[in-house]
């Protein structure tokens, strides 16, 4: 399995854009699958850059309803006429923040919510080719992260907290185990990785890939939004999974990548626009 990183929030070649968001393709057995678009059609002209043809993608997969990965599929429906766009059901509701300066929109663009004709819309696990799934969260309770995070669904005039039905988790089954990939992980990893080993049980799971929403802000500073504690219990968890590589960058934060590198060591690798991962 071949991972290029078409855009993320930092980059490791200069000629190439980097932006907010997140978006990746995965090549495997011959299969190309995108997974996200960022908040742009940057992705597109790196993966120019990069030699990667976008033309004979025919599966897409939107993590999660937020603009930072959802608008470059715009563009990028537009060119390719043949891809489909598997999403949740709830990806197109208005999704917002209450960071920063007030309440702001984050969901997807009302250009994409017109191209439901091209979208595959999924509530429950799926299987979209041979081996390669798609897992809903299952867990309850969820929107008390939402709560914390400041993150909401709006309904009318009201808004309630965000239980993140929106998002989901490509799995692969591989040779190594199943391979994650969770593009920010609102739920939380531990929470995504019991819920895929539910779904797969007995299968021994291999690696992450994705963010893991644990970038903040105070006073124009980067910070960590877990505490140490936090960290110390993620990588415990992490590590009696079995996990054996996690790829992060993007939600992640310097600060957060840190933290874990202390507590994973090498098990941690950051991922940047332009990195080319072999899994």
């Amino acid at each position: 399995m071949k991972l290029t990183v078409l855009v993320e929030n930092t980059k490791s070649d200069p000629r190439l854009i980097c932006e907010h968001g997140l978006s990746l393709l995965i090549e495997e057995n011959g299969r190309k699958l995108l997974l996200d678009a960022g908040s742009s059609g940057a992705f597109m002209e790196n993966a120019g850059l990069l030699g990667k043809e976008l033309g004979d993608v025919s599966v897409c997969v939107l993590s999660h309803g937020h603009y930072d990965h959802s608008t470059g599929f715009v563009k990028f429906l537009e060119k390719n006429r043949k891809a489909v766009l598997y999403a949740m059901k709830t990806a197109g509701e208005d999704y917002w923040s209450g960071s920063g300066e007030g309440l702001h929109y984050i969901g997807i663009p009302r250009e994409l919510k017109e191209k439901e004709d091209r979208m595959c819309l999924l509530d429950s696990v799926t299987e979209i080719a041979s081996g390669i799934w798609i897992v809903p969260h299952s867990t309850e309770g969820l929107e008390k992260i939402g709560c914390q995070k400041k993150l909401y669904r709006r309904e009318g005039e009201n808004c309630r907290p965000d239980d993140f039905s929106h998002e989901l988790t490509l799995v692969y089954e591989t040779e190594k185990g199943l391979v994650l990939f969770n593009s920010c992980s609102h739920g939380g990893i531990e929470t995504i990785v019991t819920e895929v080993k539910r779904a797969f049980h007995g299968k021994n799971l291999y690696g992450f890939v994705g963010g893991l929403h644990m970038k903040g802000t105070r006073g124009g500073e980067e910070i960590c939004t877990f505490t140490g504690e936090d960290v110390e219990k993620m990588a415990e968890f992490l590590l009696d999974s079995g996990l054996e590589v996690l790829y992060t960058g993007h939600c992640t934060g310097e600060a957060g990548l840190a933290m874990l590198r202390e507590k994973l060591g090498r098990v941690v690798q950051r991922i940047r626009t332009g990195d080319v991962v072999t899994l």
